[in-house]
């Protein structure tokens, strides 16, 4: 399968953006919207997008699987943000009219701590040795899941460190058009960027699970790929995302061979998220989570041994799965 970019920091849009003064629908408290112009993002015209691979964007939260304590780990997203006295003077500074000026931070002192884990994201720009932080006045970055944190419990439902795997959805390697839950070793993972999808995740748009039995899985980012994408032309981007089944996602992601990423989400086009009944889950999906090849006594309740227990089953749609 072709290793495609990994998510380390925004992503631009694929056109050139605007604000309007109205209030958002992506999130309540946003007293302003970023709309889409059909003017493309120049970036667009220098990494080739007609040639990029367009892939579904998942709405979950960013993941990220590197070594840590000496073997792969998962980190969940962690950006060190500003404390209330910065993002004061920041947010005031941005409603100013300074014209070309830029805001002058002071790391050591501006930013809240975080932990001595965290580490910051791969093309981070760096000045006398500290992260800087972005146009948003964050500092993107990771943070290690540890079994005992109950801040990311749900990221540890997903991976088991003593057998080194992760619960992974995927397309099957023989049926594409058909999902696969199953294990995949950490080590497989490394270096790369998932998304954590479920039921307690951003209130749960796919509808895996249920409070009783929760669901998470983890995706790697640019494995979904989309089959009927139209061209990168506005007018037919918004048609498709309105009237194609495949078009009922949350966004796109395009991963160009240099590397870079270009993403459309529906909001841009003015059109409303979650949707009902979201493509991701009408696709049928095979429950492939085999544990009697590890030498470790599971948790009887753990995600992975609920699993093995569906282990063969095939649903007809992933929504379908339950476990009650």
């Amino acid at each position: 399968m072709r290793r495609l970019g990994s998510v380390q920091q925004k992503i631009s849009c694929v056109f050139l953006t605007e604000v309007k003064n109205e209030p958002s629908t992506k999130r309540e408290y946003q007293k302003f919207r970023v709309l889409a112009t059909e003017t493309l993002n120049p970036k667009v015209l220098e990494s080739d997008i007609q040639s990029a691979v367009p892939t579904e964007k998942l709405d979950g939260t960013c993941c990220y699987v590197s070594a840590y304590k000496g073997k792969p780990y998962l980190w969940a997203r962690l950006d060190k943000k500003p404390n209330k006295q910065a993002e004061k003077r920041f947010k005031t500074f941005q409603h100013s009219t300074k014209g070309s000026e830029a805001f002058v931070w002071n790391v050591k002192e501006d930013f809240r701590s975080v932990p001595e884990s965290w580490i910051f994201a791969h093309g981070v720009t760096q000045c006398n040795g500290y992260p800087q932080p972005d146009e948003n006045g964050h500092i993107p970055g990771w943070v290690p899941v540890e079994n005992d944190n109950k801040q990311y419990c749900w990221h540890s439902s997903v991976v088991n460190y003593e057998i080194g795997a992760a619960l992974v959805l995927r397309p099957h390697t023989e049926h594409q058009e058909l999902l696969e839950i199953t294990t995949v070793p950490l080590h497989e993972l490394l270096e790369q960027t998932l998304e954590l999808i479920g039921t307690n995740i951003n209130a749960n748009p796919y509808g895996l699970g249920s409070k009783k039995q929760p669901i998470h899985l983890l995706v790697s980012h640019g494995v979904l790929e989309i089959q009927s994408a139209p061209a990168v032309n506005y007018q037919q981007l918004l048609g498709w995302f309105q009237g194609c089944e495949e078009g009922k996602v949350e966004g796109i992601v395009w991963h160009c061979s240099d590397g870079t990423l270009i993403k459309l989400h529906r909001h841009h086009l003015g059109l409303r998220w979650p949707v009902e009944d979201p493509f991701l889950n009408s696709r049928p999906v095979l429950v492939n989570v085999d544990l009697t090849q590890y030498e470790w006594d599971f948790i009887p309740k753990s995600l992975f041994t609920t699993f093995s227990e569906f282990n063969g089953r095939q649903f007809d749609h992933l929504k379908d799965i339950c476990f009650e």
